[in-house]
């Protein structure tokens, strides 16, 4: 069974996203050796996992068995650990385009909100993702005075969102503590979207790989593995797909064209399927070669039935609204400021060429693959660093 729905965990940098994760899936999501070595989530950890009931003690959880026997499974989820640092916001950003609920994680031993915290939740409202459920994490390292205190400051902050009826839930990750009220909650908060298989494929990629290890065998080397989430339509070994905007022409050139590929293999939750739908996350064998793939080189592009879109795009016209931040001055916008645009799993630097009242024209150094009516994010350099500034619709 392909996983249903994409559920998100975001949070600030160390609240327990991905031992969260580990708790809901058996799976540790930092991989990546740099996240070892730093102890932080970098690039976006994705783990499946499903859900069951126990009609005998009415309890939910990871577990297909309960009370001796076999439990009824409810549906498979794909969870993805998104980084909470605040130089890689971007990832979060982009992780947030494939996301139908999340879970946004507040760890109760430190005061709410955090600054990711904060940020995370313009995300949210930015790329208007309602279903939210939040786990107040670490109840284990905090008495229950502290536990209580820290779950008003936890709803203070979201009825001042706008998220008056997001759901807390108590937890200690370590200890796996309330997994049935949090499944339970998830189930009844983030239901999954109706999704329409008969559209024309569209894929956005979140990750890329070589899957071949140090030292192969020429003869035994496999092709590049992408990965990402299928918003519409349905993707079958031996289709042909369009990737988009695409790779570069040459090692020593600027210019990227689409390109056609076949799919080799597909893959859903670490297992190899005929064919793949919407929801969840999967994987798709190609034969390109790896080095293309290799560390995620092809975040942002969208795999597309070939020739049913328009030439990716390298200018755009963004209706906009900076957020009214409060821990730095963000003035109005101006002509030839550089900025971070994130639309889709893409996120490119971009220029300023025009604005008229609240519409800007924002010229990329990276062309992208969207559609009309995308939702935008918008960071703008604060210092030495890019901070989440404000939000758009693409228009025309």
């Amino acid at each position: 069974m392909q996983a249903e729905v994409n559920i998100g965990l975001l949070g600030h940098v160390d609240h327990g996203k991905t031992s969260i994760t580990r708790a809901l899936s058996g799976v540790w999501t930092d991989t990546y050796s740099e996240e070892l070595k730093r102890g932080i989530s970098i690039r976006i950890g994705y783990a499946d996992t499903t859900f069951y009931h126990c009609s005998k003690c009415n309890k939910y959880g990871v577990n297909d068995k309960c009370c001796g026997k076999k439990n009824t499974e409810l549906r498979k989820v794909s969870f993805l650990d998104a980084p909470g640092h605040e130089t890689l916001m971007a990832t979060a950003i982009s992780a947030s385009s494939i996301m139908d609920g999340v879970l946004l994680v507040i760890a109760a031993n430190e005061k709410c909100p955090q600054p990711q915290t904060k940020e995370h939740l313009m995300v949210l409202q930015a790329l208007g993702i309602s279903k939210i459920v939040v786990i107040q994490n670490k109840i284990d390292l905090v008495s229950k005075e502290k536990a209580i205190e820290n779950y008003k400051e936890i709803r203070f902050f979201l009825d001042d969102f706008g998220f008056k009826e997001a759901p807390i839930i108590p937890m200690s990750a370590n200890f796996e503590t309330n997994i049935s009220a949090l499944v339970e909650t998830i189930e009844k908060i983030i239901p999954t979207p109706k999704r329409d298989e008969t559209l024309p494929i569209k894929l956005f990629v979140a990750r890329s790989f070589d899957i071949n290890k140090p030292g192969s065998n020429l003869d035994k080397l496999v092709g590049g593995v992408i990965g990402g989430s299928v918003i519409q339509g349905k993707i079958k070994i031996g289709d042909i797909v369009e990737l988009s905007p695409g790779i570069k022409k040459a090692i020593d050139s600027e210019e990227i064209n689409p390109i056609n590929l076949k799919v080799e293999s597909l893959y859903s939750g670490n297992k190899s399927v005929k064919e793949v739908i919407p929801g969840g996350l999967v994987g798709i064998g190609t034969k390109l070669d790896p080095a293309i793939t290799k560390g995620d080189r092809l975040i942002g592009n969208v795999i597309l039935q070939p020739g049913l879109i328009d030439k990716p795009k390298e200018i755009i016209n963004i209706g906009y609204q900076l957020f009214n931040r409060t821990d730095f001055d963000n003035p109005p916008l101006k002509i030839g400021e550089p900025l971070v645009i994130s639309i889709g799993t893409a996120t490119t630097l971009g220029v300023i060429s025009k604005i008229k009242g609240d519409e800007m024209t924002v010229s990329l150094k990276r062309s992208v693959c969207v559609d009309e009516d995308s939702k935008i994010a918008i960071s703008r350099r604060v210092g030495q660093r890019w901070r989440l500034s404000g939000f758009g619709v693409l228009s025309g």
